[in-house]
C-alpha cells in the first residue's frame, strides 16, 4: 500500500459508484484523464487488476469488488474523522437553520425552540416554514441544519428523533356535498368538487401530491391555514392536520368525510439532520433538549387530537 493516495482511493470508488470513468470525474468535478491515470496508477501500486475495461462498460474484477469493499469502509471513516475535527474547531455557532415543514404545529414547535434559545442568545436563528418535499430539499442542499417534518426513515444519510404522530382527515364545510355524509363517501362521488391541496414549495426536486383524486379541479395554496380558510369558506374540500381543525370539528363549522374509501393519513414527524455533516456544539445541544423533551411534546401535541 505504500504510495497509495486518498485521491486514488475517491477517484476508484466513484469510478465504481458512478458506473465509468466518465460519470466518475463528473462527480469529482476532475477531468477523464485525471481519474483514469488515477486509477491506473493504483492498480500498478497494488499490483491488481481491479476493473475490467474489455465490455462496453467498466466492471470490477473478483479482485476489485473485494478491495471496492474495504476502500468504502476506510473512506466512510475518513469522512466520519474530518467530521469530526471540524467539530473540534468549531466555536459556538453564531447561527442555526431549522426548517418546520407543513404538517407541524407551530405553537407546540416554536414554544419548544423558544425555551431552548432563551439559553443561546449569542446564536441566531434562522426559521423557515416549508411544504411536503421543501423541508427535504433543504437539508440535503445544505440549506438546513435541521428539519422537523415526516422523513424516509431508511435513508441511512439522516439521523432522526421521533417526535409526534401527524394526522390529516378529509374534511368539508357543512353544505358543501348535496348529499348527505357518511363513512362510504368514494373518491368517485369526490371527484366533482374542488379539491383544495397545499404546494409544494421544492426548487427543483421532484414535487409530489398527496390525496388527489384523478380527475378532480384542484385549487392549490401556499400553506395550511390558507387552504384551511378555502374549506371553510365551501370553496373547496382537502386534507387538513388535525391539529388546526380540532375546534371547527368540536363546533361543526367543519365536517370530517374520513370512512372506507377516503381514510386520511398518518405519518411520523420527527427532527432530523445529516449524519455526514458536523455539528458544532449549539447543534448537539439542541439535538440532546429536543430528545429530551420528545415525550412532553407528543403528550402537549396529542391534546388536538383529545380535544382541549
Amino acid at each position: 500500500m505504500d504510495g497509495v493516495t486518498i485521491h486514488q482511493l475517491q477517484c476508484f470508488d466513484a469510478v465504481v459508484s458512478e458506473g465509468g470513468f466518465q460519470a466518475g470525474a463528473e462527480k469529482l468535478r476532475r477531468s477523464h484523464s485525471t481519474v483514469f491515470t488515477a486509477i491506473k496508477n493504483l492498480e500498478d501500486q497494488l499490483g491488481l487488476k481491479l476493473l475490467d475495461r474489455e465490455g462496453y462498460r467498466v466492471a470490477l474484477t473478483d479482485a476489485g469488488r473485494s478491495f471496492h469493499g474495504r476502500a468504502r469502509v476506510f473512506l466512510h471513516e475518513l469522512s466520519l474523522l474530518r467530521n469530526h475535527a471540524s467539530q473540534l474547531a468549531m466555536g459556538e455557532e453564531t447561527e442555526l437553520r431549522i426548517v418546520i415543514g407543513d404538517v407541524c404545529p407551530p405553537a407546540e414547535i416554536l414554544a419548544l425552540l423558544h425555551r431552548f434559545f432563551a439559553d443561546h442568545p449569542a446564536t441566531r436563528l434562522h426559521l423557515h416554514f416549508e411544504a411536503i418535499s421543501g423541508p427535504w430539499e433543504r437539508l440535503f442542499d445544505d440549506e438546513a441544519d435541521m428539519i422537523i417534518h415526516h422523513v424516509d426513515k431508511s435513508d441511512t444519510r439522516i439521523d432522526f428523533i421521533d417526535l409526534f404522530a401527524g394526522k390529516l382527515i378529509p374534511v368539508v364545510a357543512p353544505n358543501f356535498l348535496p348529499f348527505p355524509i357518511s363513512q362510504d363517501i368514494t373518491p368517485e362521488q369526490m371527484r366533482d368538487y374542488v379539491q383544495c391541496v397545499i404546494r409544494d414549495t421544492a426548487r427543483h426536486a421532484p414535487r409530489r401530491d398527496y390525496y388527489l383524486v384523478e380527475g378532480a379541479r384542484v385549487w392549490t395554496v401556499s400553506d395550511q391555514l390558507m387552504k384551511k380558510e378555502l374549506i371553510l369558506q365551501g370553496m373547496g374540500w382537502g386534507h387538513m392536520p388535525t391539529f388546526m381543525i380540532a375546534e371547527e370539528l368540536r363546533d361543526g363549522r367543519l365536517v370530517s368525510i374520513a370512512g372506507k374509501h377516503l381514510r386520511g393519513g398518518a405519518g411520523e414527524v420527527v427532527a432530523a439532520r445529516r449524519r455526514d455533516r458536523p455539528q458544532g456544539p449549539v447543534a448537539s445541544r439542541l439535538w440532546h433538549f429536543i430528545g429530551q423533551q420528545a415525550s412532553a411534546l407528543r403528550k402537549a401535541i396529542g391534546k388536538h387530537d383529545r380535544g382541549r
